[in-house]
């Protein structure tokens, strides 16, 4: 079976660009194998050369199921209010223009949860930029449209405040979509931006190897300015962080050291 698996991930790494072998192994072949027996494929083998290559929308839901997209607003709360306590009266203070990564942003959740964090800050020069390898996912994230599943962690004022609500689908108002912008971007293989001041990953390094981990940590770090926050996820507590020119400022919130140089 691995050997199976194995020659699997060279073919998609080299069809769709995307390198398996940097996730951790276990949890990859579950999740691959539980989709490919779903539709009746026995193998690796088989699903690849009978199903990715022949069916497109079969390409889709498996790249959407690979690239693992589970969000909502404020997922685990008062992290979220960490963020809002901590870091957001600094960042307001000593800067008169943002630009804030939410890094593989899923289907906008996390993107648009930030724009509300600085809902009392109007006039303030805010750019974020959403990004995330799934164009599927990024599809919806710019439509703006969640179910009330999505919306579980919210106070009621703060649904009213932030969407409209038509029936059973509830849209991002205007005033809190239009300084967030969606791109595609590989997290192991592209370009890292510069300049920033705050990003957000989170529930997303745990799915990678420590190798991959490590490299996108380091590359994090080299994208924020000298002071810069990185929010990560409830499970994702980064161990001897200054070995990456952090210092820990809050619950799975770290600060670039001031003049630290990748």
């Amino acid at each position: 079976m691995h050997e199976d698996y194995n020659v699997f991930v060279k073919r998609v790494h080299h069809k769709y660009g995307i390198d398996l072998s940097l996730y951790k192994q276990k949890q990859m072949m579950r999740r691959t194998r539980s989709f490919y027996e779903r539709y009746g494929f026995l193998s690796y083998e088989d699903f690849f050369m009978l199903g990715l290559t022949v069916d497109g929308e079969m390409e889709k839901r498996f790249i959407d199921r690979i690239t693992i997209n589970v969000s909502e607003f404020y997922r685990n709360r008062e992290r979220w209010m960490d963020l809002r306590r901590l870091v957001l009266p600094e960042l307001v203070a000593q800067n008169e223009a943002l630009t804030i990564w939410s890094a593989a942003c899923s289907t906008g959740e996390e993107a648009y949860t930030l724009r509300t964090l600085f809902s009392d800050q109007p006039k303030r020069d805010i750019k974020i930029i959403a990004t995330d390898i799934d164009e599927l996912v990024l599809l919806k994230a710019k439509r703006a449209t969640y179910s009330s599943k999505s919306l579980r962690e919210l106070l009621p004022h703060e649904v009213t405040e932030y969407f409209n609500n038509e029936g059973d689908n509830y849209t991002v108002k205007d005033r809190y979509r239009k300084s967030v912008t969606f791109s595609k971007h590989d997290l192991l293989n592209d370009r890292y931006m510069k300049g920033v001041h705050l990003i957000t990953c989170r529930n997303v390094l745990i799915y990678f190897t420590e190798e991959a981990k490590d490299r996108i940590l380091k590359r994090f770090v080299s994208s924020l300015t000298d002071g810069g926050f990185l929010f990560v996820g409830s499970t994702e507590q980064i161990f001897s962080p200054e070995r990456y020119g952090l210092e820990t400022y809050g619950s799975f919130i770290y600060r670039k050291t001031p003049l630290h140089e990748q």
